[in-house]
């Protein structure tokens, strides 16, 4: 198993990277998201990769970030999700906005992921939302953003806050977003952090 690959780009396009390393050149599939990221020509990246084995071939599928490679995995055990899908839904929107939208059951989000469905949608969002954690969605989604100790975890009425606004039609990174930036302390009812967080709703 190939964890991660060093070297340089040689070549890119939307959907495949070709990486130099110690002269052997490694092509591999990414997200175009990724590639829109990718260092120039001649530059060193550090790529992690996941291996697709085919009984007529193998592929290399990459990932800038190792979160993104890690949402790949989970997206793979889908039945019917199939690797170029996977990276397809990679494409539209990172590992952190999946989460969200798995577990604000934002179908819309996820069906705009080229060759996925609103049928496909949900049934990913039944399969993977029993997988993930809300809190550990929104601890990733703000690691390093918080300066105390402690202060990037969810406490219950945020959680029913972000709920609450994703259920009026808000993303779930919006939402997420919002209350990030509403100044919510851990103190403070859901009725409150709620009316904080659509004020900020009307500044994104």
């Amino acid at each position: 198993m190939i964890a991660y690959l060093v070297g340089t780009v040689a070549a890119v396009t939307e959907t495949k990277l070709v990486l130099d390393v110690n002269h052997i050149g490694f092509q591999l599939f990414i997200s175009s998201r990724d590639a829109a990221q990718m260092p120039g020509r001649g530059e060193e990246v550090k790529i992690y990769t996941y291996l697709n084995v085919k009984e007529d071939a193998m592929q290399l599928f990459g990932f800038l970030d190792e979160d993104d490679l890690e949402m790949y995995r989970l997206l793979l055990n889908v039945n019917g999700i199939g690797p170029k899908a996977a990276l397809g839904i990679l494409s539209v929107m990172d590992a952190d906005d999946l989460r969200f939208a798995v577990l604000s059951d934002d179908a819309r989000a996820i069906a705009k992921a080229p060759g996925i469905g609103a049928k496909t949608a949900k049934k990913l969002i039944l399969e993977l939302k029993d997988k993930l954690s809300l809190e550990d969605a929104f601890e990733k989604k703000l690691a390093g953003a918080e300066q105390a100790a402690g202060a990037s975890q969810m406490n219950d009425s945020k959680a029913d806050a972000v709920q609450a606004l994703t259920a009026l039609g808000y993303s779930g990174s919006d939402a997420l977003r919002a209350v990030k930036k509403s100044g919510a302390t851990d103190d403070m009812d859901t009725e409150t952090i709620l009316k904080l967080a659509l004020k900020q709703l009307s500044f994104l």
